[in-house]
């Protein structure tokens, strides 16, 4: 029978029956900077915390694969058939560069990690939610993590429906003392916190790093409390400094560290490859005692399978190119940022020097710095900064999972030339003049309201 297009009644689904995540402010902020770039692509950018492009060579991506392939057959002993196979079909779930990750850990961090405890994953955000999954078990758990914080693990912690316990973030980084308090007050009200997200170098968004003596603090308020520490380190080896600080990993020495590795920073980000360090054995595991890198693969077995083996092949590739080093692999990126950076803190003090009501940090490394200023920065400022000004940036009320009611935006330093970072602090700060003065230059009342 011919139904006629005025009768199809088409499925619709209310968001009410969905997953309580896809409502949280948190989630729209990934792709938010995406979608106002696209809109307005001619400005200029201190928003999207990406690598450095200026070195880009696609006759590198072939040179790569050569490299590993080369590896395969000379240090794996494999014939041309198994190095075939080993990039076209699925592979080991744990991944197939984990000896060539463990090496690199060994040579860039002084870390000693068994290839069987890394896991290789689809980017550094596959790690956080796999081990926020695995140590969700049940409505009592809860994760503790610096506030503000990194919106991918936020994001990760919603989908794996584990609620995050802010702690305070100091000049130094997580602020130790708040720690310990929020912990215990969690405990003497019956939650269980399982772990703490902890960022030691550069931390996105807030580009500071943790004192050698705040490490060691810390490791021991994890043994004495009995609990494990998350440490993320996507910008640690983009350290411009002689001698850059031991990771928490590199000091532990009772396994209290799970390590959650990127190579988005240093490797490539079209990859998506990134790792998990977890070498804590896990009791009465199905199958008997096992590593927590062995739960995580089942996990990720029934999430992604395996990460692709020929993104794998890339990066370990790049890593064999270099001695397993990608701190020696970033060499001229390292300059770069460390560059950048200084010229934008030298250029915020040339504009805003003389200021009491603005003022910002000044991060020895990483990609972001901070603004601090006498007005509400939201999305709607955003929209207007791109589309009147023409730059960029990131308000950081998406680093506190809230939609507005703060002060502060974050620049990051890391794709621009010297010439836009000019130009865009020019405009950023023809911006902040007129918006001290509450107008937008053409008599309208600027988004928020006047200061």
């Amino acid at each position: 029978m011919e139904v006629l297009k005025s009768e199809i009644v088409r499925a619709e689904l209310s968001a009410a029956t969905l997953h309580a995540s896809l409502g949280d402010v948190s989630m729209a902020s990934m792709t938010l900077l995406n979608e106002v770039a696209g809109t307005y692509p001619n400005a200029i950018s201190f928003a999207a915390g990406r690598p450095y492009e200026g070195f880009y060579d696609v006759s590198l991506l072939h040179e790569y694969l050569r490299i590993f392939c080369r590896y395969l057959s000379t240090e794996r002993g494999m014939s041309e058939t198994e190095v075939a196979r080993t990039l076209f079909q699925y592979g080991d779930t744990k991944g197939i560069i984990r000896d060539l990750v463990a090496r690199g850990l060994a040579t860039d961090e002084g870390i000693d990690a068994d290839p069987a405890s890394v896991v290789v994953t689809v980017g550094c955000q596959e790690a956080m939610f796999l081990v926020l999954r695995a140590l969700r078990a049940g409505d009592r758990d809860m994760l503790l993590a610096p506030s503000p914080t990194y919106v991918g693990l936020t994001g990760a912690a919603l989908l794996a429906d584990l609620p995050v316990l802010p702690v305070r973030t100091g000049p130094d980084g997580i602020d130790l003392d708040d720690l310990a308090d929020r912990l215990r007050e969690a405990r003497a009200a019956g939650r269980r916190v399982r772990a703490c997200y902890v960022t030691p170098d550069f931390a996105n968004p807030v580009g500071v790093s943790m004192s050698l003596a705040d490490r060691h603090r810390l490791l021991e308020l994890a043994v004495a409390e009995d609990l494990l520490l998350l440490e993320d380190n996507a910008y640690g080896l983009l350290n411009s400094a002689a001698e850059r600080p031991p990771t928490l990993k590199a000091l532990d020495r009772h396994e209290r560290v799970v390590y959650l590795g990127s190579f988005a920073k240093t490797g490539m980000p079209g990859a998506r490859v990134g790792y998990v360090v977890a070498p804590q054995r896990v009791s009465g595991a199905t199958g008997g005692d096992s590593l927590l890198a062995d739960e995580l693969s089942k996990l990720k077995s029934m999430l992604t399978v395996n990460t692709a083996p020929i993104a794998q092949a890339v990066v370990g590739g790049k890593l064999l190119a270099h001695g397993c080093s990608m701190a020696e692999a970033n060499g001229r990126e390292t300059e770069v940022y460390h560059r950048n950076l200084r010229q934008v803190l030298d250029g915020l003090d040339r504009r805003f020097g003389g200021r009491t009501d603005i003022s910002w940090n000044a991060p020895t490394g990483g990609f972001f710095v901070v603004l601090t200023v006498p007005f509400t920065v939201d999305d709607d400022l955003l929209a207007h900064a791109a589309r009147r000004h023409g730059v960029l940036f990131t308000p950081m009320h998406h680093f506190y999972g809230s939609t507005a009611g703060h002060r502060q935006l974050r620049l990051s330093i890391s794709t621009l030339t010297p010439e836009r970072i000019e130009e865009g602090l020019d405009r950023l700060a023809a911006l902040m003049g007129e918006r001290i003065a509450g107008h937008d230059g053409a008599g309208e009342t600027l988004p928020g309201g006047a200061p």
